[in-house]
């Protein structure tokens, strides 16, 4: 290979043995839990109240954050706010349709009430607010420089809206490395079908685990830091996408040329018994654990057999130092080969 990433693609925490939430490693995001989202007279509400009122979003967000603040884990608020200068000289109306409609419904325009936070989520001392994102991603503020400097490896992300700025957040932090999980009845969006599909399609395939808040203050409840929690027979199984898979009968760890994996027997939905990686496996709720695939495509993965150590390492690819061209016949192109 003639030519290194410009950044090393990694998972933060993949030396971690957890499959739940360490403490001391965790952080909640609440992105733009503000009035004019989520109280009535908001310049968004009339869009966003139905899916408000569908999960009783409002309470599930401040149980969240009261939740997460009683166990010592970090709080950040991830606000927008626009200024004259970012209309009249850096013309973000012009950036993106969300910056149009911001822009002509007046939405979050710095110092006024729709910029506030909502009366039930206010942040209190301890918590950290964030310098305001201008469009969809938060971490286009000082997000990274925060989470690095708390040593941050597994982010929680819940707010507004589901399809937008919660996505495109948890897409850059998966991007970064980051073990990403969002709570699904503390979202909202700007109508049912934006969340149904955020919530269902999208946002299980770029994030770990979309839970409820029930499953996130559950998982609390066995979290530590460094502390391994056990995947045992008799749990059930849920995808990425909160979908249930089934009961798990076996679990095997890996010996001689056979890799760790767990056995759901067939049953109504699976036609036939499914061995899943046992590292599979990201996260603990109770009785239930959780795999980073969702349900909707569990059936298309090589899963029909128990897994062994040659398969795992023809699935991981060839060593970099023996790869001449990345895509065969060809490689990357380096800027400086076109100056």
């Amino acid at each position: 290979m003639n030519q290194e990433n410009k950044a090393k693609a990694t998972y933060l925490p993949r030396e971690e043995k957890v499959i739940s939430f360490p403490i001391d490693k965790t952080a909640l995001l609440v992105i733009d839990p503000v009035n004019d989202f989520l109280s009535e007279g908001g310049a968004a509400y009339e869009l966003t109240k139905n899916t408000l009122k569908m999960h009783d979003m409002i309470e599930h967000l401040k149980k969240t954050i009261d939740g997460a603040r009683a166990k010592g884990i970090p709080v950040l608020f991830g606000p927008m706010a626009y200024t004259e200068d970012d209309y009249a000289d850096e013309k973000l109306q012009k950036k993106s349709g969300i910056n149009r409609m911001m822009f002509e419904t007046k939405m979050f325009l710095a110092g006024s009430w729709g910029a506030d936070f909502h009366p039930d989520l206010q942040p209190q001392p301890e918590d950290i607010v964030l310098l305001p994102h201008k469009s969809c991603d938060v971490f286009r503020s000082d997000l990274p420089e925060q989470l690095q400097q708390l040593g941050i490896t597994h982010l929680v992300i819940a707010g507004m809206a589901a399809n937008l700025c919660c996505e495109s957040t948890a897409r850059h932090a998966m991007e970064d490395g980051y073990d990403v999980t969002m709570i699904k009845d503390a979202m909202g969006a700007a109508s049912i079908p934006e969340y149904e599909a955020a919530v269902h399609l999208n946002l299980p395939l770029v994030s770990n685990a979309v839970i409820t808040t029930e499953e996130f203050l559950n998982a609390l409840e066995v979290s530590a830091p460094n502390h391994m929690v056990d995947v045992r027979e008799g749990d059930t199984v849920k995808g990425s996408d909160n979908g249930e898979i089934g009961t798990i009968e076996k679990v095997v760890v890996a010996a001689n040329e056979s890799e760790s994996y767990i056995l759901v027997p067939q049953g109504l939905i699976f036609k036939t018994d499914i061995y899943i990686p046992l590292d599979a496996v990201t996260k603990r709720s109770g009785n239930e654990v959780f795999i980073n695939i969702p349900k909707l495509v569990v059936g298309e993965m090589p899963w029909k057999e128990a897994p062994t150590q040659q398969e795992r390492t023809s699935k991981q690819g060839p060593p970099a130092q023996d790869v001449d061209n990345l895509y065969r016949s060809r490689t990357a192109t380096v800027l400086s080969d076109r100056l």
